[in-house]
């Protein structure tokens, strides 16, 4: 049964979004727009100029205190205590057998007084699952040593949350910051001030990141200020082409991209090596939640790998249709839809390592009829990129 709109959590934006058209659905418990007008030309003004999304939904935790940086890296599956001031790391949280509970990005900054604090960035369908898991890896009885205060926050529902993608975000966005957006790197954030009479000089955190496999940024800001500052951008970018995006566009980028998503390449029942994040596993060092299991999984071959397809035919592929070789079963596609950028569908899945080579021909059973597909590398679209 479907849960009613007004029963759904809303982000700060619901009210605009409802007023531009966005056609709004239950995506995690949160009443999200799912799209403005067509999903192709938002994906396609994502890829030539700015695409705009609400990302206020995502889970926002904080760590601070002398123990904070020790706590996350037993937490998480990439090292924290060597990070440099502003840097931003991707990073899986593991269970105890090497399941993947989620993908975080996790970024290490000072306060205006000069205080370190950490944000984990979360999924919004596995937020209160990892803040309960956080609640549990912080009493004492799962410490192996005494530990020094660690202070943790979900905040959440205090913050509103934007992904500003595209080749044109940087212009829109550096009017609106007082950080030098040029010369910031990826993967690093700072705290910037918002130059906008709704921020009345409040800060907020903006990182060089993104789920498009554009250029871009995110920017996180208070929830009181959150409708002003989109209006603002909003505006300005139309001198450069933006357009509010919703969730459908986000995934036929990312898939594009060939970045995973929870609950599709990634889950409890998959491991990093298996979904091809074991450079998200640092195995050395600190005993986070899983390590061992990673240990033991290393040196294991692996029985099934993630894979790009591409279908021979005009026919799209999604989440649950098998994966077949020489009429039998070998696996199972994880996402799928049709590219805008390529004009062809695409789809990720997994499969055994002996047909994982691009040009691997395959059949993919869409409700019930098999189209041929072949493999091929991931990521089917990147931008071109210049150094930072």
């Amino acid at each position: 049964m479907t849960t009613p709109i007004r029963h759904l959590l809303k982000t700060p934006l619901y009210d605009w979004h409802v007023a531009h058209g966005g056609r709004m659905v239950d995506f995690a418990g949160w009443a999200m727009p799912v799209q403005y007008a067509s999903i192709i030309e938002e994906h396609n003004a994502t890829r030539s100029a700015v695409g705009m999304t609400d990302i206020s939904h995502m889970g926002r935790l904080r760590f601070e205190g002398p123990g904070a940086a020790v706590f996350l890296a037993e937490l998480l599956t990439r090292r924290v205590a060597d990070m440099a001031l502003g840097q931003i790391r991707y990073s899986l949280v593991t269970n105890d057998q090497g399941g993947i509970l989620d993908d975080v990005l996790v970024g290490y900054y000072h306060n205006e007084m000069g205080q370190p604090f950490y944000v984990l960035v979360v999924n919004a369908s596995n937020r209160a699952m990892i803040v309960r898991w956080i609640h549990e890896h912080l009493s004492p009885e799962r410490a192996n040593r005494p530990r020094e205060e660690i202070v943790f926050s979900d905040v959440s529902d205090l913050w509103a949350m934007f992904a500003i993608q595209g080749p044109r975000a940087k212009d829109l966005l550096q009017p609106f910051v007082d950080e030098d957006l040029e010369s910031m790197k990826y993967y690093r954030g700072a705290l910037v001030h918002i130059f906008h009479p709704a921020a009345r000089r409040q800060g907020g955190i903006i990182s060089r990141t993104g789920y498009t496999g554009e250029d871009g940024f995110e920017l996180s800001l208070g929830a009181g200020i959150a409708c002003g500052v989109w209006e603002a951008l909003m505006e300005a970018g139309k001198s450069v082409g933006a357009v509010p995006t919703g969730l459908g566009a986000r995934d036929t980028l990312r898939l594009e991209a060939g970045m995973p998503l929870y609950g599709h390449e990634i889950s409890e029942q998959i491991d990093p090596f298996r979904a091809g994040l074991g450079s998200a596993c640092y195995l050395t060092g600190y005993n986070f939640p899983g390590r061992d299991a990673l240990l033991a999984l290393e040196k294991q071959p692996q029985q099934l790998v993630r894979v790009g397809l591409e279908m021979l035919g005009r026919r799209v592929p999604r989440q649950g249709c098998g994966i077949l070789k020489d009429g039998r079963s070998a696996g199972e596609v994880t996402s799928g839809s049709f590219s805008p950028t390529l004009k062809k569908p695409i789809a990720m899945g997994y499969v055994p390592p002996e047909l994982a080579a691009p040009e691997t021909k395959v059949e993919i059973d869409v409700r019930g009829t098999h189209e041929p597909a072949r493999v091929v590398p991931l990521p089917f679209y990147s931008r071109k990129k210049t150094k930072k």
